[in-house]
């Protein structure tokens, strides 16, 4: 899972002779650069060589967590039918699971297009569910109690939460396969591990769980907090995540508070 825009080669998709060239002199830089480190007696930190690849459990529990928020939200704000997204997104997530099981290891052009078709089901079916919250309210149709309406923007927000770092899960540095080849030295997202390594242990890499801490915080505080953007996508995705959860949050809080007090 996982490509930067401009290594469309990494989505799975056909690249030509002057993307495969790309890959392979991008794979021999590599290769000459870990040489050179270890030659000048240096530890290559882990997110810059080639490790194991990440365990399959937290994402495949955040994508279940995602799925049952999702479930439980009112009929009025789904997108599908009840039953058919759940249904719809567990084949998908079963499928990865299949290719993936233990560890995620494994890429292929089906692998990681399944992987991109999760995600944006999940997106387009939370982002539906936001749109259609967030007009109820405009409209006055949100109901008189504060207890619910909290309940499903919450629902709603949590599951924004879930999304959006399983995007920057999925395009930093290739996604997880590659990050765990060490394709590619130049990271999307600037962890600050990255940058103190003296204080950082030489094992160290992002995992899900760094990028679901980097989605809930950017979703609280409507901005970068310690993760830096580098590329253009991850500071226009930041922008988006920010800007929904803004929205979302002034509009749920202050309709409830305004139920409260009348």
């Amino acid at each position: 899972m996982g490509g930067r825009p401009e290594e469309m080669g990494g989505l799975g998709l056909p690249g030509g002779p002057r993307r495969m060239r790309s890959r392979v002199w991008y794979g021999l830089l590599n290769q000459a650069e870990h040489a050179a480190v270890h030659r000048a007696g240096e530890i290559l930190p882990a997110w810059r060589r080639r490790t194991r690849g990440e365990p399959r459990w937290p994402v495949t529990l955040s994508v279940i967590g995602a799925v049952v928020l999702q479930t439980l939200l009112p009929n009025q704000l789904r997108f599908l039918p009840r039953g058919a997204e759940p249904a719809l997104e567990a084949v998908l997530l079963l499928a990865l699971i299949v290719a993936n099981p233990v560890r995620i290891e494994r890429r292929s052009r089906f692998v990681r297009m399944v992987s991109i078709v999760l995600i944006f089901l999940i997106t387009l079916a939370n982002a539906t569910s936001a749109v259609l919250l967030i007009r109820a309210i405009l409209d006055g149709r949100a109901g008189g109690a504060a207890g619910p309406l909290l309940a499903t923007g919450a629902s709603v927000w949590a599951t924004n939460v879930i999304a959006f770092a399983l995007w920057y899960w999925e395009f930093d540095r290739g996604g997880p396969v590659h990050r765990a080849h060490g394709t590619f030295q130049h990271p999307d997202m600037l962890f600050p591990q990255m940058t103190v390594q003296e204080l950082t242990p030489s094992d160290w890499e992002p995992y899900f769980v760094d990028y679901l801490y980097t989605s809930f915080t950017n979703a609280t505080a409507f901005s970068p907090t310690d993760v830096m953007p580098m590329a253009r996508w991850a500071k226009l995705t930041m922008l988006v995540q920010s800007a929904v959860s803004l929205a979302l949050g002034a509009l749920v809080i202050a309709r409830a508070v305004n139920i409260l007090n009348s």
